[in-house]
């Protein structure tokens, strides 16, 4: 059967996909397990997309792994899904060193288990002279605190003199997000059939063409990443300009 990958226009590739990887407990439930054995398996789902990502030249690759939310989750999930966060990293990072990823992450990190910053902190080290992707895993993040983080940081810098109020710009604001120095995402990828965003990039977005496919994310391959691009490719982005304008 020949791949999807070929159809792909080189020329019209977008540099920065963002992805919310949902199903995994739904994905179990149907298998007639517990939910973190969801989570275990959507490790394969996370390596073969990374791969495929990195093979067909984006750029940039975030993956919403961990939301402020989900802290509320029972205690037994959130300790499972730290342990596996710290296994996979642990596990992952010469793979990620060996195919040139550099490996990033934003959100509140701190407010992680000490175990996983380390790890976090020690793959940042050992992958930072990676240029041929960089993979961002969305940790203990939520747009809305990032918002709340970036307006904090501006007031602060407007009460010291820093800058005035009249200097407070879009670029302004993007520098004190999580994400300064990376490209807004072209394209957002949610899986599982849930048509909305979730707190996810919300600032990044504004432009982002959106795509929602009923796959679980445990289910999810090379393949479903290329429909997705190629879904991307078909479409007119004109950012606010008439079709006759962009012509």
């Amino acid at each position: 059967m020949s791949s999807l990958k070929n159809q792909i226009d080189q020329e019209k590739l977008p540099r920065h996909i963002a992805i919310i990887m949902d199903g995994n407990g739904r994905w179990a439930k149907q298998k007639g397990k517990f939910r973190i054995f969801g989570h275990r398996y959507a490790v394969n789902a996370v390596r073969e997309t990374v791969e495929a990502a990195a093979e067909i030249g984006v750029q940039y690759l975030t993956l919403y792994a961990f939301s402020t939310e989900n802290w509320k989750r029972p205690k037994i999930e959130v300790d499972a899904l730290m342990e596996l966060l710290v296994s996979s990293i642990h596990k992952e990072r010469d793979t990620l060193k060996k195919n040139d990823i550099r490996l990033q992450a934003i959100g509140d990190i701190n407010s992680l288990p000490k175990g996983c910053v380390k790890e976090l902190n020690e793959a940042f080290e050992y992958t930072k002279d990676c240029k041929r992707m960089t993979l961002i895993l969305a940790l203990s993040y939520s747009a809305k605190w990032e918002l709340l983080e970036a307006i904090k940081n501006i007031s602060t810098q407007v009460s010291e003199g820093t800058i005035s109020k009249e200097q407070i710009n879009e670029q302004l604001v993007s520098e004190n997000l999580s994400t300064a120095g990376y490209p807004d995402p072209e394209l957002m990828i949610r899986t599982s059939g849930e048509h909305r965003i979730s707190n996810f990039l919300l600032w990044q977005m504004a432009y982002a063409e959106l795509y929602f496919t009923n796959t679980l994310w445990p289910d999810f391959t090379k393949e479903h990443l290329y429909e997705a691009i190629l879904d991307f490719q078909k479409r007119e982005r004109r950012f606010g300009l008439t079709s006759e304008q962009l012509t």
